[in-house]
């Protein structure tokens, strides 16, 4: 069975150029998690703990109601393709850059940080955006 994944590695995203927020935010809590509550507390808690993989599972088994530790589960989940981290609301509506290290493990970047614009004009890693929310 074929595996995809949403991994990259050595790669930041950046905010999404129609991002509302100009200031990196918390995403609110409720009764029940938001996706975009759900991927900020999973990075935010252990940055560069988790692979992009690890939090898009972590947060559908969540969601679901199943153990995020089910191997079998995760491999089904995998067998077709699933939104990365550019399609997060983190960086679509946030103001979060996600940095993805070497070994695809990633991080959270406040949009007004200094990390922010470090990263943003480095040029050993790979750069992409977050998805647009509306189309240009």
């Amino acid at each position: 069975m074929a595996t995809h994944t949403t991994n990259y590695r050595s790669t930041f995203i950046e905010v999404a150029e129609d991002c509302p927020a100009e200031h990196a935010e918390e995403p609110p809590t409720g009764e029940k998690p938001t996706i975009a509550a759900l991927h900020y507390r999973l990075i935010a808690e252990n940055p560069y703990g988790r692979t992009s993989d690890d939090v898009v599972f972590e947060t559908h088994a969540l969601r679901q109601g199943f153990d995020p530790d089910d191997a079998a589960a995760r491999e089904a989940f995998f067998a077709k393709g699933q939104p990365c981290l550019r399609s997060s609301p983190l960086g679509k509506r946030y103001g979060w850059g996600i940095d993805h290290d070497a070994d695809g493990r990633v991080a959270l970047v406040a949009r007004e940080s200094d990390d922010y614009a470090m990263r943003a004009a480095d040029p050993a890693v790979a750069h992409t955006k977050a998805m647009r929310s509306r189309r240009a």
